[in-house]
């Protein structure tokens, strides 16, 4: 996988400056990161949607269409992907590769900037895919 999204990435920053007419790389480039980003959460909605639905087919296009979404992105914010890999391998080391870091650390109250947002619960029979 690490080398499908390094393919990725470097095909998405030869195409940052292709014609935006033609390119929706170059069109995302184009418009910023804040349509970068709106794209992104939409993608991962559609994700989440679609698992919620049980629809396997449906998660993994969508799952391609973030992992896209992403890497623009990363090129965007100046992150390379192998940036990410090396956070992973710092995490794999303090944790285990399928462990999150906490949010905050165990014995310190949390400080503005390390506390957790609320958690929001959504009814699975109300989610619905826009089209």
């Amino acid at each position: 996988m690490a080398d499908s999204l390094e393919r990725l990435y470097h095909a998405v920053l030869a195409a940052r400056d292709l014609d935006p007419a033609t390119s929706r790389t170059a069109r995302l480039f184009q418009r910023g990161s804040g349509k970068m980003a709106k794209k992104l959460a939409e993608e991962a909605i559609e994700v989440v949607i679609d698992a919620v639905n049980g629809n396997r087919e449906a998660v993994i296009r969508e799952s391609a269409d973030l992992l896209y979404n992403l890497t623009v992105l990363w090129a965007s914010a100046g992150v390379r992907p192998e940036d990410v890999w090396a956070e992973m391998r710092r995490r794999e080391n303090l944790l285990g590769i399928a462990e999150k870091l906490p949010k905050t650390r165990i014995g310190k109250p949390p400080t503005p900037h390390t506390a957790r947002r609320p958690v929001v619960a959504h009814d699975a029979r109300a989610l619905r895919k826009r089209h």
